[in-house]
């Protein structure tokens, strides 16, 4: 028994109202095995029916690292954009395919003692959730905020929103650093401050006013007597640290002593006198 040939991979042509149109690059000489107009069309129509560079280039004969350097020549600008557009193209097979195997299954062979006896259908469940990831970020991503919920289009939308906002607070920190160069003075520095800071007080006290205004008499003469009670403990404590400093210290003492010169040398011990005994033969020498 022979394999059946797995149908999924064959590709279905794209039709040419779907293919891009585009100027092919000139060339300076032409040649039969060169990249000619009718071989620059066929290698785009592939790579919008296959997806791969590597088939488009087969199938065209040519190769790869030359399909790269066509695409560098000067005048191919409408080459690179027909380039994309076909890999566009191509793509949306590909994910029109693995729709189809990860709902479809694929059917795989079942060997015994190396004969082939029969085949089953092999779901991948890996590639549903990674399609289902894609299609639809929303319900089943990993987060709102994190790059796993999003596709390969909403990943470059969001790098190239992190870039623009990077660039307008870059132009925003120059400008606000231009202005601090231009007015160095302390003065004006502190009467930034206190502007900042009179802007905050301000935005408290209303917010505190918004709440008093909300809160029933009742609440607001029981506010009132807890700030009375906290107001006296706070200087009944006050009051007893201060004592408790005073009694650690306790009573000091002057003591006046006069400070030592070093430069004075000490005078030297006065000499002992030799006191004599009665048996000593010398007792009645003078010293």
């Amino acid at each position: 028994m022979t394999r059946r040939k797995d149908p999924q991979s064959k590709r279905i042509a794209v039709s040419k109202a779907h293919l891009p149109a585009f100027t092919p690059v000139p060339r300076e000489c032409a040649r039969r095995d060169g990249w000619t107009e009718e071989r620059q069309r066929a290698f785009i129509e592939a790579l919008a029916d296959t997806g791969s560079v590597a088939a488009a280039c087969k199938s065209v004969d040519m190769s790869q690292p030359g399909a790269y350097y066509l695409r560098r020549q000067k005048g191919a600008e409408s080459f690179r954009e027909a380039w994309r557009k076909a890999l566009d193209l191509g793509v949306q097979q590909l994910e029109d395919v693995a729709m189809d195997r990860a709902l479809n299954g694929v059917e795989v062979p079942v060997y015994s003692y190396g004969e082939l006896i029969g085949t089953r259908k092999v779901y991948n469940d890996r590639l549903l959730m990674f399609i289902l990831r894609n299609r639809a970020p929303e319900r089943f991503g990993a987060g709102t905020g994190n790059l796993k919920g999003l596709n390969a289009i909403g990943k470059m939308e969001k790098r190239r929103l992190k870039k623009k906002w990077r660039e307008e607070l870059r132009a925003e920190w120059d400008a606000e650093l231009e202005a601090s160069r231009s007015d160095t003075s302390v003065q004006a520095i502190r009467d930034s401050i206190d502007a900042k800071v009179e802007a905050v007080r301000a935005q408290v006290d209303q917010e505190r006013m918004k709440e008093w205004e909300q809160m029933s008499p009742e609440t607001r003469e029981a506010w009132k007597a807890f700030e009375a009670l906290r107001d006296a403990d706070f200087e009944r404590l006050e009051a007893d640290e201060a004592m408790r400093r005073r009694l650690s210290q306790g009573p000091r003492e002057t003591v006046n002593a006069e400070p030592y010169d070093w430069k004075i040398k000490p005078k030297p011990p006065a000499p002992r006198k030799t006191v004599h005994g009665l048996k000593d033969s010398s007792w009645d020498e003078r010293e």
